[in-house]
Formats: C-alpha cells, structure tokens, sequence
C-alpha cells in the first residue's frame, strides 16, 4: 500500500469529527453490504469498456452517498475530490482513479434497468426481520406529495406527463404521491406505492397491506375504505379518523374524543418516516422525470430510513 500524502496525514490527525462523518460511520454499520451486494453482483459487469470496472462495493457505496445527500451525478464526482471522508466511505484514495459522473450514471441505470431499488429494500426488510424486527400485527397507510417541476421551460416544452396536479387545503401542488405502510409497532416501512399527485390515498390502499393484518390505520382521507370491493372479506378492525370538523365538535373528554386521539397517537408513527426521507435525505423534490426513477430512489431511500429507525437495536 502507498504511503499516506500529506493531506491524508492531516486528517488522520485532526481533532474533531464532523456531523457527516459520524453520519457515514452510523450509515456504514447499519447497511447490511454483503447481502446487497448479493443481490447486485449477478448483474454487474466484471469486463468493463477498455478498463476494468470498479469494484461494486465501491460503486454501491458511492450510489448510496449520492441518496445520502441528494447530489446530482457531477455533483457526486465533485464531493469525491473535494471531501476526504466520503472517499474514505466509499475506500477510494485521492491518489486513486475515481469514478467520474457517468461511471455514477451508469450505475444507477443498471440498478434501475433491473428493478433492483424494490429488492434492496426488500433484502433491508429480511435483515430487519433477522434481527426481531418483523412485522407485527397492524398497518398504517398515508401519502405524502414529492413535488416537481411544473414550468414548461424545458427541451420539449412540456410538463412531465407522469406528474399531476392536485389541491391540498387551500394550495395547487404538482408533482407525484408517496403511499407507504407502515408496521404500526415498529413504525417501520414494508410497502410502497407511486402515483401521480392527482390520485386519490385510498385507491392504493390494497396495495400497501401486507395480508396478515388485525388493524389498519388511517387518517380521514381512508373513511369508507372498508366498503370498497378490493377490501370485501378482508378481516381486519379500521381505525379511521374523523373529519376534522366533526371532530371538532366533540366534548373535550367524551369517549369518542379520547378515541380520536388514540388513533392520533399511532398514526403519527407513518410520519416519522416522511419526515427522513423529505428533510434528513432531502427528497421532496423529485429528482428524475417520470414515476420509474423516482421509485426505485424512494425504495432505497425508505430501506435507509427503516435502518435509521431500527439503529437502537440493530447496533445494540
């Protein structure tokens, strides 16, 4: 191995660690590498064009930074000269032959030509379940909007045809909807739906249920959810809120109002995870044109968010 430069010296040495570098430490024991290597290396190249390809754990650990922090590809060839503590992540040297901006682009094309985004978080789920972490007996259901860019002052002068729009209270929102359940324990993710922003929550309700629940959560938008056809025969207690109007009305302490906010209480869980992926991860603007893209990101985005939610007892 090559001696250390002097640059590297000094930050072998420096006094004090940085909030990303703890961040990346943290990241860097949680993500379970094998096994989603595993599921990558069938169809990653060993022969690349004129030069050998690097090597995929450096590759998924750089795609991994770029969801981390929301950069473009230049941006993620630039952080990769300029910050010491993402090459680290990633085991790359200064001194090394770094992956430039396409070698980046390509990398997530091959994840998102082969589907691999819902996988990954697939196998993130499994090793969860490995540790106790599985589901239980209860699923929360709600959506969120990712907004897009609805100017027209694009290459073909059109709005992206897969993104709608929608009015949320009293605003006009574009873009594209998040539906997700979530364990009601755990408060953790194990399904995800992508719709335009135009489409109604319940719509996609059957999708985001597991099949083994006792109880299903939701907020007001689901009521009448348990007379839809999709839903007939399925055994399982609705908890739905109220309309906030209606429950407005009700006497501060009567049954019905401590009901409400139990339902409150447990519902605040699917939250929790809107709030990682939209502000820590910083994805609630779409980065891609179209629906495909933008959920395989999301579906490796809601594997880290489940892994930051579990780290008390994954690290335990």
């Amino acid at each position: 191995m090559s001696q250390l430069t002097f640059a590297e010296a000094e930050y072998s040495n420096k006094k004090r660690q940085t909030r990303r570098e703890k961040f990346l430490l943290k990241m860097d024991e949680l993500i379970p590498w094998k096994k989603l290597e595993k599921r990558i290396r069938p169809v990653y190249p060993t022969v690349g064009n004129g030069r050998r390809p690097y090597p995929l754990s450096v590759m998924l650990r750089v795609h991994c930074m770029q969801l981390f922090y929301n950069l473009s590809d230049p941006a993620m060839e630039d952080a990769l000269y300029e910050i010491e503590s993402m090459r680290r992540f990633a085991g790359l040297r200064l001194s090394d032959n770094l992956p430039d901006e396409t070698t980046i682009l390509k990398f997530r094309h091959l994840l998102e030509t082969h589907n691999l985004g819902k996988k990954l978080f697939q196998e993130i789920n499994n090793h969860l379940a490995v540790h106790g972490l599985a589901l239980r007996e209860g699923t929360i259901v709600d959506a969120t909007i990712i907004s897009a860019p609805s100017s027209t002052k694009n290459r073909d002068g059109k709005r992206d045809p897969e993104m709608h729009q929608t009015k949320k209270g009293n605003e006009w929102q574009f873009g594209m909807k998040m539906h997700i359940g979530v364990d009601d324990g755990l408060g953790l993710i194990h399904s995800i739906e992508t719709t335009g922003a135009n489409e109604h929550d319940i719509t996609r309700a059957e999708k985001l249920l597991h099949g083994d629940e006792q109880r299903v959560w939701g907020d007001a938008g689901y009521l009448g959810i348990e007379k839809r056809s999709e839903h007939e025969g399925r055994d399982v207690d609705w908890h739905i809120a109220m309309r906030p109007g209606r429950r407005r009305k009700l006497a501060k302490n009567s049954d019905e109002a401590k009901t409400e906010k139990i339902k409150a209480q447990v519902r605040a869980k699917v939250e929790h995870p809107f709030l990682t992926i939209k502000r820590i991860f910083g994805y609630s603007k779409v980065r891609y044109r179209g629906l495909a893209k933008n959920t395989e990101r999301l579906y490796l985005l809601a594997g880290f968010t489940n892994l930051l939610k579990s780290k008390g007892s994954l690290l335990a």
